[in-house]
């Protein structure tokens, strides 16, 4: 059985997306949603779907091996990063080398970095006019948006398009391949 830990931050549609993606497969097993924000989304959405839910805080991820201990008692096979904001500390990519996987809104390099995330990078890529733009589902480094790259997905923008209309072509993106992306990590 391969087990998943899902990181997420805000309203959890990737980890819904994903949770149902794996929801019949016999191999595979969502062990638990962690969260960052007490007020999260996610975590009625991890009710809903009878998914393990767990909110921490930011002495527990960063200044202490609380969080660390729990994710290494739980023996993942991935952990999954869908839509959570915050980087992630050395010693937890330590710990799971090439087990941490991220998706982000753009096709990195371009629009990856601290505060690169949802609604600022579609914004950026309107306003630097680019003609198409993408997901990138890349591994976990010490650095922000900087881990080797495992997929990239592209679509194109018309210049009519809005940033909200970018959004709506990134979350196409997203829900159509990162759960394949991750059953092929899961089964390389």
């Amino acid at each position: 059985m391969k087990r998943i830990v899902l990181f997420a931050s805000g309203s959890g549609s990737n980890v819904e997306n994903i949770v149902h993606y794996f929801q019949d497969n016999s191999e595979v097993t969502i062990a638990a949603v962690f969260t960052n924000k007490s007020d999260a989304k996610v975590l009625d959405r991890c009710k809903i779907l009878k998914i393990s839910a767990l909110h921490f805080n930011r002495t527990s991820f960063y200044d202490t091996d609380c969080l660390l201990d729990i994710l290494k008692g739980m023996k993942p096979d991935l952990i999954v990063l869908a839509g959570f904001l915050w980087k992630i500390p050395e010693k937890l990519v330590q710990s799971f080398p090439n087990k941490i996987v991220n998706i982000h809104p753009a096709l990195l390099p371009k629009y990856g970095g601290k505060g690169m995330y949802g609604m600022n990078v579609h914004n950026a890529v309107k306003a630097n006019n680019e003609l198409e733009t993408g997901i990138t589902i890349h591994f976990v480094n010490e650095n922000y948006d900087e881990g080797a790259i495992i997929r990239q997905e592209k679509t194109q923008i018309a210049p009519e398009d809005s940033a909200d209309d970018i959004a709506k072509k990134i979350h196409e993106l997203e829900y159509k391949h990162f759960p394949k992306v991750i059953d092929q990590i899961l089964h390389g």
